[in-house]
């Protein structure tokens, strides 16, 4: 047997929860009481003023979103690793109920992606520090076909042909770091060295005229492999084969 209906009509208002921390229950935003929805707005209260609650919403991108916040979780799973990104299995899965919620979901990432990387180049990436390793090396791309064959995309002027790249090892992991440069004279390099890499840094190079000598100047413990020699330095063991 059913149980009985409420005898008014309306449905309940939004409910203020108070949680003593902010980051708790935040999945929790509909049950259901009876026939009747019950809507809970989770808001986060502030110590400094307990007399305004402020939603968890509020300043993120999901500020102007209905899309329930466990719904959203998922699609940004899915949308950083690129996992059934089709807007069918999407629906069917219960992630969104139309297409149009999900092409609005996806501009929003899309945004915040770009920003974040516009905010990332202004201050620069940052990589290595005390007790870890940064192997550097520069590339000469674009240079003249062998044979005069295949193309030369027009991206690849004959101004940028140089690519530096600065590679952190930590065990199995490795963060690159790529930078088009004009040349590889000492001021470029050693200049891309200071911006993305942190000091006391151990850095291995090449026996290239741009490192001797300058990477102690600016607090980098150097090791350096004649490639002439060996490709494995015999006495420290550096290389900058990875």
């Amino acid at each position: 047997m059913h149980p009985p209906l409420p005898k008014s009509n309306q449905s309940p208002g939004p409910v203020l929860l108070k949680f003593s921390n902010p980051t708790r229950d935040l999945g929790a935003e509909r049950q259901t009481v009876g026939y009747q929805p019950l809507h809970l707005e989770i808001k986060r209260i502030c110590k400094h003023h307990k007399s305004s609650p402020l939603s968890v919403r509020k300043g993120s991108i999901f500020a102007r979103s209905h899309t329930p916040l466990a719904k959203w979780l998922e699609f940004i799973l899915r949308f950083a690793q690129g996992l059934q990104l089709r807007q069918l299995d999407l629906i069917t899965d219960g992630i969104a109920a139309s297409s149009k919620t999900l092409t609005s979901m996806t501009k929003i990432l899309r945004k915040a992606c770009v920003a974040g990387l516009k905010r990332l180049r202004k201050t620069g990436m940052k990589i290595g520090g005390r007790h870890r390793f940064v192997v550097v090396d520069e590339s000469k791309f674009a240079h003249k076909r062998k044979y005069h064959r295949g193309r030369c995309g027009n991206t690849w002027r004959r101004d940028c042909q140089w690519v530096f790249g600065m590679l952190e090892v930590d065990g199995t992991s490795r963060r690159p770091i790529l930078r088009l440069v004009k040349d590889r004279s000492r001021k470029t390099l050693i200049g891309r060295i200071v911006r993305h890499v942190r000091p006391k840094t151990s850095v291995v190079t090449d026996e290239w005229r741009a490192y001797k000598d300058q990477l102690s100047r600016h607090g980098y413990y150097q090791f350096s492999v004649c490639h002439k020699m060996n490709f494995v330095d015999p006495e420290t063991g550096a290389h900058t084969t990875y």
